[in-house]
């Protein structure tokens, strides 16, 4: 069983990012994806306990491009969305927006993740289309995170 952990709109909170961090080390996730809004560059230390790759896009808020890239360049690889690429088998397209889901949805994408709405959705099928949430919790003040069985395709939401 590959698990992979999802995050977004983690909005600077990094109590929230922190406790992010430790149920993705509990879960033993070997990747997390971060569909974008990460915005200061100083998070990066948090997510630095990461015990595996992450893998993120930029968001609408995320302002400080070659800051973020410097400060992640220990933790995992940050892109400009939508990212798309291969792991374990599976294709994925990563995003912070929704503009161009549709066309996402189209092509032969096993996996559609996105942020931005901060409102969490899994809608199950193929591809399989995930937004994990706000991780920040500062919009609804509830502080979401997908892990995602990757091998089954199946996605659980857990409150942080």
């Amino acid at each position: 069983m590959t698990l992979v952990g999802i995050i977004s709109d983690t909005h600077d909170n990094r109590p929230l990012i922190r406790k992010a961090v430790e149920l993705f080390n509990e879960r033993e996730v070997k990747l997390v994806l971060h569909a974008g809004d990460f915005i200061a560059p100083f998070v990066a230390r948090d997510f630095e306990a990461l015990r595996c790759p992450l893998v993120g896009v930029f968001g609408n808020n995320d302002g400080e491009v070659k800051g973020l890239k410097r400060a992640f360049r220990d933790v995992g690889e940050i892109h400009r969305g939508p990212h798309s690429f291969t792991y374990e088998g599976r294709r994925i397209a990563l995003m912070h927006e929704l503009k161009g889901l549709e066309e996402f949805l189209r092509q032969e994408y096993d996996l559609v993740v996105y942020g931005h709405t901060h409102e969490p959705e899994v809608r199950e099928g193929r591809p399989l289309v995930v937004n994990p949430g706000e991780a920040g919790g500062w919009l609804h003040g509830r502080s979401t995170v997908v892990v995602l069985d990757i091998d089954r395709m199946k996605a659980e939401l857990f409150e942080i």
